[in-house]
């Protein structure tokens, strides 16, 4: 995907890695698309069946209010999505990796529509005064984008600044942040976004 179609909520890239994930499929036309476009928005709000829209190996995503309720609904911005990794679970995290939804974007006109959100690396929210509970430094976001354009679909996850997080509280923390920070940059995240974005526009058909 070209830079001039990300989300205008996609930071500027500074520091560390940048992981861009996309998948497009081709509509009959314009009123397929649009119905189609509803779905993946659908699909894409529906963090507690990402796992399953991307197979095996997969990080489990639970949805979040504010308070670290697990809701079922759509994403809201104030949310949180802890996430369960595969591998040594996130100590300050209760076991857990946290990101909060820091931003929402919604645009729409004749031959185009797009909805979006974006995350960053967070506090537990039970434990507020606790440091970043992530893998990923507090720099880092992933922006989850559904796009529409005429009769063209498209998923993209675009993350920006990936770095691994050297601020956990403890030695052991600090080390297990390090080594799948650095594997996550390289291997996991961009595996488990591009089987994200395929299982998000998957046809009922296919």
């Amino acid at each position: 995907m070209n830079p001039e179609k990300e989300p205008a909520i996609v930071p500027e890239q500074k520091t560390g890695r940048e992981i861009d994930a996309t998948a497009s499929v081709l509509l009959a036309n314009d009123t397929v698309a649009r119905e189609f476009f509803t779905t993946a928005v659908n699909r894409l709000q529906n963090v507690g069946e990402w796992s399953r829209l991307a197979g095996d190996p997969s990080a489990e995503f639970i949805l979040t209010d504010p308070d670290g309720n697990v809701v079922d609904r759509p994403v809201q911005k104030g949310d949180y999505l802890k996430i369960k990794i595969p591998g040594p679970g996130n100590t300050q995290g209760d076991g857990y990796d946290w990101v909060a939804v820091e931003e929402v974007e919604i645009m729409s006109s004749e031959d185009t529509n797009r909805y979006a959100f974006r995350v960053r690396p967070a506090r537990n929210p039970a434990e507020p005064q606790s440091t970043v509970a992530h893998f990923y430094s507090e720099d880092s976001t992933s922006t989850f984008s559904i796009t529409r354009d005429k009769n063209v679909v498209t998923a993209a996850i675009f993350d920006r600044n990936t770095k691994p997080n050297t601020d956990a509280d403890t030695a052991a923390g600090k080390i297990r942040d390090a080594l799948v920070g650095l594997a996550g940059v390289v291997a996991f995240s961009r595996m488990q976004w591009l089987n994200l974005v395929n299982g998000i526009l998957k046809r009922e058909e296919e």
